[in-house]
């Protein structure tokens, strides 16, 4: 599974580092990136957690 979040949606809440740190970190700008290439598989609920968390839906699933 592959993520992406979108920079122009991103606000900083950052619900999914709090959520997934080992997946989603923060930008120098305070934005959240994608920390992987590939989340882990044991990983995915956690992550689909952080995709419906996101206040402004701003996390992508990119296949």
């Amino acid at each position: 599974m592959k993520i992406t979040v979108d920079q122009r949606l991103c606000d900083a809440h950052a619900m999914c580092v709090a959520l997934v740190p080992s997946v989603f970190g923060l930008r120098a700008d305070g934005n959240a990136e994608v920390l992987v290439d590939d989340v882990p598989s044991e990983l995915v609920d956690e992550v689909y957690l952080a995709i419906d968390s996101c206040p402004l839906r701003a996390i992508l699933i990119a296949d």
